[in-house]
């Protein structure tokens, strides 16, 4: 895929929700301080300048029905899919994207996130026409999170180019008796992809490291594609439980955002 010269990308945001899931169903439309999840989520994205159009992305009427009650876009897409990249490309299919626009991936259970990082998982993709897909990693600072396999870290070359991202603390500490500790950095979900190489990256088969760590952007590194990563000053909360949701309810609160 060759970029176009002269071609000033348009950025689309795609929020994918679905409905079931095996721990939290019906998750994008829990309450949070009185409004569903997903429009905590939509109304951030919104107000982040430099996205043209900000859509949902879902599988379920009842999103749907949600997201237009607020004035927000959604499309209805495909029930089966296995991961988010695919609702996300079939998204970008029905849209019509162009195949050089950009294509960001907000979480749709991530209703705090800074605004600010929309545009630092977009910018290496704007500064670079060549690269396919940029995300964003944090510095570890909890030390319960760095043998928590649900955070996900990541480690990358002198470029900023990931190299491996792991459920298991990477790198391995050998001697446990050196004085200075590895710095441990997670992996946040949050994708910005070019259109044209997020269908080519969803037609991929599964890798095999993919398929071992049950994480798709895997899938690309080991198919020889470069992933940006950039480090973001910005954690964000993610609502995986009813408790999380409480979590979020009183962090709110304190912010009075």
């Amino acid at each position: 895929m060759e970029p176009v010269k002269n071609h000033k990308p348009a950025v689309v945001a795609i929020i994918p929700a679905r409905y079931l899931s095996n721990r939290f169903a019906g998750k994008p439309l829990a309450l949070i301080a009185g409004k569903p999840m997903i429009q905590h989520v939509v109304e951030r994205a919104q107000r982040v300048e430099l996205l043209s159009r900000v859509v949902v992305a879902t599988d379920d009427m009842r999103i749907g029905e949600c997201v237009a009650s607020f004035g927000g876009e959604y499309v209805l897409t495909r029930s089966d899919h296995v991961s988010g990249s695919d609702r996300l490309a079939e998204a970008a299919e029905l849209l019509n994207i162009s195949e050089h626009d950009v294509v960001v991936n907000i979480q749709g259970d991530q209703p705090l996130f800074a605004q600010e990082i929309v545009a630092q998982v977009v910018q290496p993709l704007l500064d670079d026409p060549a690269l396919p897909m940029s995300t964003l990693i944090y510095k570890i600072i909890r030390p319960e999170e760095i043998n928590d396999p649900n955070h996900v870290k990541t480690v990358f070359d002198h470029n900023y180019n990931a190299l491996y991202f792991s459920r298991s603390p990477v790198p391995f500490q050998r001697n446990p008796e050196e004085t200075i500790a590895p710095t441990y950095y997670k992996h946040l979900g949050f994708y910005a992809y070019r259109k044209g190489f997020l269908l080519t990256f969803v037609a991929l088969q599964e890798g095999e490291w993919e398929r071992f760590e049950k994480l798709e952007q895997l899938r690309a590194l080991e198919y020889g594609y470069k992933i940006r990563v950039v480090l973001t000053e910005h954690d964000s909360i993610e609502v995986d439980t009813p408790d999380d949701l409480r979590r979020v309810e009183e962090h709110l609160k304190k912010s009075c955002v």
